[in-house]
């Protein structure tokens, strides 16, 4: 039980001002909140299971290329929200022409959900946390579910503030926020690779 608490207080701390939190609000913004809850914590067991499996073995893959892999990534995230935040002509109502977040099945918005969190989630300061704790502790099982109920509880708290903004916000300019948001994400990626 100490192993879990201990996973889920660290991981919770340590992914409150995370991209990880941040990646979740935008998708929410653009998707029904459900599929991308379902999606990213879908996302989330997979990694803390590969996280808690391999304790500190994670710790061994090289960071540039982590960091080279997320910054492609969100790079490509990013040009695609630039696109489709400028792409249309956002004067008219998101419900007349089709752009609001009712449009996309449930399993394509969960599927979009799980894969941008599956691979924001590479290399990120709570799987290798989790990785750390089950070496440590010896118990894989508690210190992986803990570190999921954190990042679930994240991405709750996340799911519920994107679905508070996409109420009150017009969903071309979230695409265009998210797009620089991502940009932002790759960079500073890119910048891990390069120094």
């Amino acid at each position: 039980m100490i192993a879990l608490l201990t996973a889920f207080g660290l991981v919770f701390v340590v992914e409150l001002p995370d991209k990880t939190m941040v990646a979740t609000l935008i998708l929410t913004t653009r998707y029904r909140p459900l599929p991308v809850f379902v999606g990213v914590t879908a996302a989330f067991a997979i990694q803390c299971v590969i996280a808690a499996a391999f304790g500190g073995v994670l710790t061994l893959l090289p960071d540039k290329v982590v960091a080279g892999v997320v910054a492609v990534l969100f790079g490509l995230g990013a040009v695609l929200l630039l696109r489709e935040g400028f792409g249309k002509d956002h004067d008219a109502d998101s419900s007349v022409d089709g752009a609001g977040p009712g449009t996309v099945s449930f399993v394509r918005a969960a599927l979009t959900s799980f894969g941008v969190l599956f691979a924001a989630e590479w290399g990120d300061a709570s799987q290798f946390a989790t990785a750390a704790l089950s070496a440590r502790f010896s118990a894989p099982v508690w210190v992986g579910l803990g570190a999921w109920l954190a990042l679930a509880a994240v991405a709750g708290i996340a799911v519920l503030l994107g679905a508070k903004i996409r109420e009150r916000i017009k969903p071309h300019l979230v695409q265009r926020v998210a797009g620089v948001v991502f940009a932002g994400f790759a960079v500073f990626a890119l910048g891990q690779v390069v120094f």
